[in-house]
């Protein structure tokens, strides 16, 4: 036992560490003074330095070695702790803190190039970070590389599953999205502005409508909306587009899930490896269910749009046609602004350059033609500026790669847990016409939430629905969804 209480107690003070290292993370991105970008780099690398000292250190392995677990709880941090030692003493110490650092100061370099529209200001940078990946990379895993990056985000996936369920999905995708496209008829488009300050007042009744608790968070703006913390300080952020409310509403609506998803778990698992969303998909699955079954439903956007012309005046939509435009389909350049048909084959491409960047079979030079090559092909449209292009996402300036595909796995968990949440609580639409998510959000809480990493994301996502995670569940509510809409 004092093998035990002597891990958890040091695991306890790491978590704390990291929790901090994530705070300066969201002040980098919300608040920071932009001349501050060099000093925050070299004190998130300083933090990660410590971090991984403690990762590390010797003594795990001894505590590992002694400690006996008597409840499920106990086992999974001793778990939890094994995998992040074996995985940490492959990368050296210095690795470690030169990523951090770099990519900190990465993030600032991208945010200029991307609204200079200067593609080769940030090639110098993004070339530094990818061999730094690809060095990590190396380190973990004697086998494939990308997958030793994959696993950070998704334990247990692997390239080959996800290309499997991607290579199932795209031939319904596809063929759904040609029936609407070739549709008769089409959503009206909204032609009127939408002030900021009158678009964040919404967006606030928005997360509050989804369970987000104001007394442990709150909402920024940020060039890429994210949500940050967990336990007691979850904090979210947005961004506003004055012809678009549907950036700033629905980005929230998003961040939100992320957000009630931490807010929800077990306060007991605070400042373990458990208390945590188990994985980026089952975290991903979260934002998409928010945002999309729920918010995107006709009883939501009726609650919605009411709101809206409270706020904003008659824009010229009815309700009805307010739930069309809300689920308009069109091939466009954004992935945070993609409607449900397109989104996964955004994440499609994006899979397909990384793994390559990461093999070594395609170079940082040759990254903005290969996106712009293959977006025309899979979208039929041409990208003409670098902020639509291969810019627009923060991922792989700040070195996330393995973290797109779990988009596209959140979505498949989403259109699984909705099927279950719709067997479960089949008024919880009666709710949501009122403007209030809480029958939904209260399932996801007792069948997932709370739970926090006790479990494996598979194994997360199977005991919440009844049923090992498929693509057909979301294949089936996207056909339905849109053959209705779209009048197909």
């Amino acid at each position: 036992m004092t093998a035990l209480k002597d891990l958890i107690a040091f695991q306890r003070e790491t978590e704390a560490l990291s929790s901090v290292a994530e705070r300066l993370g969201w002040d980098q991105e919300a608040v920071m003074p932009r001349g501050a970008a060099e000093q925050r780099a070299e004190e998130i690398g300083a933090l990660e330095g410590v971090l991984h000292a403690r990762r590390t250190d010797p003594r795990l392995e001894d505590w590992l070695a002694r400690a006996e677990a008597d409840t499920p709880a106990e086992a999974r941090i001793l778990d939890l702790v094994g995998r992040s030692y074996n995985r940490n003493t492959r990368v050296p110490a210095r690795l470690a803190a030169e990523i951090a650092r770099l990519t900190s100061l990465s993030q600032g370099i991208w945010a200029e190039a991307r609204a200079e529209e200067n593609a080769a200001a940030f090639l110098p940078t993004l070339r530094e970070v990818v061999k730094l990946k690809r060095e990590e990379a190396a380190c973990i895993s004697e086998g494939d590389r990308y997958d030793a990056l994959l696993d950070d985000y998704e334990p247990g996936a692997t390239q080959k599953s996800i290309a499997h369920i991607f290579d199932r999905m795209r031939p319904r995708l596809v063929a759904l999205r040609e029936r609407v496209l070739g549709a008769a008829y089409a959503p009206p488009v909204l032609d009127h502005v939408f002030p900021e300050a009158a678009q964040l007042r919404l967006a606030r009744k928005c997360a509050l409508a989804f369970g987000y608790d104001w007394t442990y968070g709150r909402m920024d703006t940020a060039v890429h909306p994210f949500s940050s913390g967990s336990g007691r300080d979850v904090r979210i952020t947005t961004r506003v587009v004055e012809s678009d409310p549907f950036n700033c509403l629905y980005s929230t609506i998003h961040e939100t899930g992320h957000a009630v998803y931490e807010l929800g778990i077990d306060p007991d698992y605070l400042f373990t490896p458990m208390g945590h969303g188990v994985s980026m998909g089952v975290h991903e699955s979260q934002s998409r269910i928010f945002e999309n079954q729920l918010g995107r439903s006709r009883a939501f956007t009726g609650w919605l749009h009411t709101r809206m012309v409270d706020a904003f005046g008659d824009f010229g939509v009815s309700a009805e046609e307010f739930y069309a435009c809300v689920n308009r389909v069109s091939p466009g350049f954004i992935r945070t602004e993609a409607d449900e048909l397109h989104y996964n084959l955004h994440i499609m491409m994006r899979f397909d350059l990384e793994r390559a960047l990461i093999a070594g079979k395609l170079e940082v030079e040759d990254l903005e033609e290969a996106w712009n090559t293959r977006f025309a092909q899979d979208f039929g449209v041409q990208v003409t500026r670098p902020s639509q292009g291969f810019l627009q996402d923060v991922h792989w300036p700040v070195g996330l790669f393995g973290y797109f595909p779990t988009y596209a796995l959140g979505n498949v968990y989403a259109g699984c847990l909705h099927k279950a949440l719709e067997a479960a609580v089949p008024d919880h639409a009666e709710a949501l016409a009122e403007g209030s998510a809480a029958p939904a959000v209260e399932w996801l809480r007792e069948n997932l939430h709370r739970h926090g990493g006790l479990r494996g994301p598979m194994e997360t996502i199977t005991l919440a629905c009844g049923a090992a995670p498929s693509e057909a569940p979301l294949l089936d509510y996207l056909e339905a969804k849109f053959a209705e809409i779209y009048r197909l």
